[in-house]
C-alpha cells in the first residue's frame, strides 16, 4: 500500500466516472442470495467487474460480479452486485478494494448485506437481524501494512461502527411494517467451511449472535475512510441445532430469497430517510 495502490485507486475512479458522470451518495454491497434488490434500483449504468481496471473478479455462485450506477428512492447510488470473499484467494486488500472506490466515488454511507448463520436461540431462519457491533479476530484486519493517511488515520476508533442514528431509523421503518427484526452482533470467520459444532459454541460463548463469511472487512475499511455504515444480516441457518442435519449453499440462497422483500423495503426507506 503506498503510491501504487493510491495510483491504482486513480486509475480505477477516472474510469468509473467517465461511465458515470454522477456522485453516488450512497453504496450498497449485496450478500449471498440478495442479488435481486438490484431490481429496487433504476439503473443507469451497469459496468461489469471485469471491465474495470485494477478490480478483483466475483467467482461465487449468487454472485452477479457488476457495479450498478443510478437512483434509488431519489438518491444517486452505487451497489455492488456480487461482492469479494477472503475464502475466495483474495487478499483482505482485494476484499475491500471497492469500498475504498465507492468512498473515493463520493460515497458517504454505506450498507452492507449477508446471509449469516445464527447460534442465537431467539432466531429462527429467515429473520432479519440489524448488526450493531462486530468481532473480528478471525479474518486478517485490511489496515494492515502501511497506512495511506489521505485515506484515514493510522488507529481508527472502532467504538461505533455501525451508526446508531441509522439503526434507530430502520427500526423504526420494521415497525412501521411490522417486521420482526432482531439486533445483535456478528462475527466474521474465513470460510469456506459452515462452522463444526464446537465453533458454534465458541462463536456464541464469546457474545456473537450471527456467523458469516463477509462484511467485518468492508466495515473496518469504511470506518477508516469516515463512511457511515449500516448493515444487516438474514438469518439462513441454525448454526447450534439439536437434530444431525447439515447445511448447504442451496438452503442458505433459498432462505435469503425469501426474506429478500423485508430487506428491500428497509433499506429502501433508509436511503429515503439518509
Amino acid at each position: 500500500m503506498g503510491k501504487k495502490a493510491l495510483k491504482q485507486f486513480n486509475e480505477t475512479v477516472k474510469f468509473l466516472k467517465k461511465q458515470y458522470k454522477e456522485t453516488p451518495t450512497v453504496g450498497i454491497v449485496l450478500g449471498s442470495g440478495l442479488g435481486n434488490f438490484v431490481e429496487e434500483i433504476e439503473i443507469e449504468k451497469e459496468v461489469a467487474y471485469g471491465d474495470i481496471p485494477n478490480f478483483p473478479v466475483s467467482t461465487v455462485e449468487g454472485h452477479k460480479g457488476k457495479l450498478i450506477f443510478g437512483k434509488l428512492s431519489g438518491k444517486t447510488v452505487v451497489a455492488m452486485a456480487g461482492r469479494f470473499h477472503y475464502y475466495e484467494g483474495y487478499s483482505a486488500q482485494d476484499v475491500i478494494f471497492p469500498v475504498r472506490v465507492m468512498k473515493l466515488l463520493g460515497v458517504e454511507t454505506l450498507l452492507l448485506s449477508n446471509a449469516a448463520g445464527t447460534v442465537n436461540p431467539d432466531h429462527k431462519v429467515g429473520d432479519i437481524m440489524i448488526i450493531n457491533d462486530h468481532i473480528s479476530f478471525f479474518t486478517p484486519n485490511p489496515l494492515i501494512g502501511k497506512n495511506i493517511a489521505d485515506f484515514g488515520p493510522r488507529f481508527p476508533d472502532m467504538s461505533e461502527p455501525y451508526k446508531k442514528h441509522l439503526i434507530q431509523k430502520a427500526k423504526a421503518i420494521a415497525v412501521a411494517h411490522n417486521y420482526d427484526v432482531k439486533e445483535g452482533v456478528y462475527v466474521a470467520v474465513t470460510g469456506p467451511t459452515f462452522e463444526t459444532r464446537a465453533e458454534y459454541h465458541f462463536i456464541k460463548v464469546i457474545g456473537a449472535d450471527v456467523v458469516g463469511m463477509s462484511t467485518v472487512q468492508e466495515c473496518i475499511v469504511a470506518n477508516h475512510m469516515g463512511m457511515e455504515v449500516f448493515a444487516i444480516s438474514i438469518v439462513t441457518d441454525i448454526g447450534i441445532r439439536e437434530d444431525h442435519t447439515i447445511i448447504t449453499h442451496e438452503e442458505v440462497l433459498e432462505a435469503a430469497k425469501q426474506a429478500e422483500p423485508k430487506l428491500a423495503t428497509i433499506f429502501k426507506e433508509l436511503v429515503a430517510a439518509i
